[in-house]
């Protein structure tokens, strides 16, 4: 074996056990700590921990089946027909991304509170008021549209780039031999979606199951994720927490594996549209203008709370009007003047600069490891890089917590008591080391290899192979990869709000929670906090959007 070889096993290996520290061994952790027979079944026998097991389920199915009915039209929409504007709708899909769940929840209750702009519309009408988010039924169905509302165009990019490797041809011919389109969608086109339907419904199914920022800020308590987070305050005298959290990591796989199932596994094969050309049919008169009317109303019917959440943030008054009422900026100045803001935003910084850095260097590895180097046991590799998307956040941050206490090197690693900069930026790279991953492979398999080869074979050596060559030809796609790491790193919930322990550690995240909690001016406080938030993911998609395009789609595939 020759020097080159060598040192890509060694970096595999590093890489690997790099995984296995920080995504496995916190997995295992929480099972040690909550596998406890009779524990597990005190949880079932307790009403509350089983209406919270119950509920949370809902959340995921139902959830799910309100991003699959918008998701799938619009993708069959947008891949079928040539139209004005036809990229901006595309666009216009990923606006919900702009701004975490659980900060639109903000926005949200803007809407539908007691005295919110949909209600003081009915009394202005001359109806009664309706209290949406009143009791259990009210809040349940809230937390499910925030979340359907945020979490679609996961689902919308999974199916439209699955949409993209079905060769027309297949069509097109059973059409010529007299199938109905009905027929053909049915028998062609569906099944060859099932890989894309699998992966955006298998991360939508989970993620919605395991969310925890949006039924804490609408106060819907009776999940399990909120059961896991109120519980953290008697984890040393406690172990249902733990508990909880091994039943919601048993049940998330098995989710994962109903999907499979109830899609027939992912083993249908797609042919390339590349040689093909376009396929899209070109609409002329109306038909041009009117295949652009369901993209705008999801599009504004998503965008709402962010729009609300603007309108709380700059208004003086958006308390029982159907409008905001007045233009302030007191709402940024008093947001500025907390004493947990500019720091929750350098904290945040740090820690995602950390977490960026450590998701790049990992995403690569693996990537050469798989695409390039194509060493043996490469496969493993990827395989394991992609557990996070399905393994939630929640489990990981417990199983942070649970090393914590029970190793010595990993106290001495990260404390979370006293300085959680290398727990949280470890944490925030694990979960988003699947993004730059995909995005990474996806330039490497667009690249071909005969300038590297050319290189060696001018004797450059595998480093200036790697920095002079391989990485320039990828480093758009690097790029993409590093600002959704980045920028996804700055707004994360599962870790910030259980990781992070006192208030001078804060994250954004954090501290928007902690803002939302304060009576009277807290509400307008957070909104302007949320604005800001919102605006820094808005343009690292555009920027992401702008460079990969429809291949963007690529980075959240399971």
């Amino acid at each position: 074996m020759n020097f080159r070889r060598l040192l890509q096993y060694l970096l595999m290996l590093l890489t690997m056990l790099f995984l296995g520290a920080f995504l496995l061994l916190p997995v295992l952790t929480v099972l040690k700590s909550g596998f406890d027979m009779e524990l597990l079944a005190e949880t079932f026998r307790s009403d509350v921990y089983r209406s919270g097991l119950w509920n949370s389920l809902c959340i995921a199915v139902v959830t799910t089946f309100i991003v699959a009915v918008i998701s799938i039209p619009l993708a069959l929409l947008y891949d079928k027909f040539d139209f004005p504007g036809r990229q901006w709708c595309s666009l216009a899909m990923l606006l919900p991304m702009i701004l975490p769940p659980f900060v639109g929840a903000l926005g949200f209750q803007q809407i539908l509170g007691h005295y919110g702009a949909l209600n003081s519309l009915l009394t202005a009408v001359g109806l009664e008021r309706i209290d949406f988010l009143g009791g259990a039924a009210g809040k349940f169905w809230s937390v499910c549209f925030i979340e359907a509302l945020h979490l679609y165009p996961v689902f919308y990019l999974n199916v439209v780039t699955a949409l993209g490797n079905i060769d027309p041809a297949l069509n097109e011919s059973a059409a010529n031999m007299g199938a109905g389109k009905w027929y053909r969608f049915f028998r062609i086109q569906l099944p060859l979606l099932k890989p894309g339907l699998l992966a955006g419904g298998s991360i939508v199914l989970v993620w919605s199951f395991t969310e925890l920022g949006t039924p804490l800020m609408f106060g819907y308590t009776r999940v399990t994720p909120v059961q896991v987070f109120n519980g953290l305050t008697e984890l040393e005298t406690n172990a249902m927490p733990y508990a909880l959290v091994v039943i919601m990591l048993a049940v998330s796989a098995l989710l994962y594996v109903a999907a499979r199932i109830a899609l027939g596994g992912s083993r249908s094969v797609t042919s390339t549209k590349g040689s093909i050309g376009a396929s899209a049919v070109k609409l002329t008169s109306w038909k041009k203008y009117a295949v652009i009317v369901p993209f705008l109303l999801v599009s504004l019917l998503a965008v709402l709370p962010h729009l609300a959440l603007i309108g709380c943030a700059f208004s003086t008054r958006y308390y029982g009007t159907i409008l905001p009422e007045g233009f302030t900026l007191i709402h940024f100045e008093n947001a500025l003047s907390n004493a947990l803001v500019i720091p929750s935003i350098n904290n945040s910084l740090r820690y995602s600069l950390l977490a960026m850095g450590i998701a790049v260097i990992v995403g690569i590895l693996v990537a050469l490891a798989s695409v390039r180097w194509k060493l043996r046991g490469s496969g493993v590799l990827d395989v394991l890089s992609m557990l996070p998307l399905a393994i939630p956040g929640i489990v990981v941050a417990f199983g942070f917590l649970g090393m914590s206490v029970r190793y010595s090197w990993a106290k001495m690693l990260f404390d979370p008591i006293e300085n959680p900069l290398w727990l949280l930026g470890i944490a925030y790279a694990v979960r988003r080391v699947p993004y730059v991953v995909r995005s990474v492979v996806s330039g490497l398999e667009q690249t071909p290899e005969e300038l590297e080869n050319a290189a060696r074979n001018f004797g450059a050596g595998p480093l200036k192979v790697l920095s002079k060559i391989t990485l320039p030809l990828i480093g758009a796609n690097v790029l993409v990869g590093g600002l959704f790491a980045f920028s996804f790193s700055m707004l994360e919930v599962s870790d910030s709000l259980i990781l992070a322990q006192k208030s001078i550690f804060f994250p954004i995240t954090k501290a928007l929670y902690e803002l939302s909690q304060i009576l009277g001016s807290g509400a307008g406080s957070a909104c302007a906090f949320g604005v800001w938030a919102m605006l820094f993911l808005a343009l690292t998609l555009t920027a992401a959007g702008v460079i990969l395009g429809r291949k963007i789609g690529a980075i959240f595939k399971f």
